[in-house]
């Protein structure tokens, strides 16, 4: 039997806070806000670990890895190095409002600015359950 696992990270800001800390220690060159030059390739590293896997061993199975990550902008700046390298990676994104949490309105996902890159994978369902749903999600 194959596995199917959801692991959440939190937070990756922290982690490379961490990183940048370390990088500033060993006297490595600091680029955009400090963080070290290899900040975006080793979150990359770490998100696409993520996807479906053939186990070892017998009898041959799958599984799949699924990664949540968190990162917590300071002052919910988009710019932040961590979060503009973490949007060039990740396939799904769901951005927190602060005002709708102040207003107890939980989960507090904005869908003005939370996105999927797998909409046409979907698009099969949608026409058969609720086929007024595409064109509505394209306007």
């Amino acid at each position: 039997m194959g596995y199917n696992v959801a692991m959440m990270a939190d937070s990756t800001s922290r982690w490379a806070e961490a990183l940048r800390e370390i990088s500033g220690r060993l006297g490595e060159m600091p680029a955009d806000s400090g963080y070290p030059a290899y900040l975006a390739a080793r979150l990359a590293s770490f998100y696409e670990r993520a996807g479906r896997v053939k186990c070892l061993g017998n009898p041959e199975r799958e599984g799949s890895i699924s990664i949540v990550g968190a990162v917590s902008p300071p002052g919910g700046d988009f710019s932040d190095p961590v979060t503009s390298a973490t949007l060039g990676i990740v396939q799904v994104f769901w951005g927190l409002d602060k005002k709708l949490a102040q207003r107890k309105h939980f989960p507090s996902v904005n869908w003005l600015i939370s996105y999927s890159k797998y909409t046409r994978a979907l698009d099969e369902y949608y026409e058969k359950a609720f086929p007024d749903f595409v064109p509505l999600r394209t306007k």
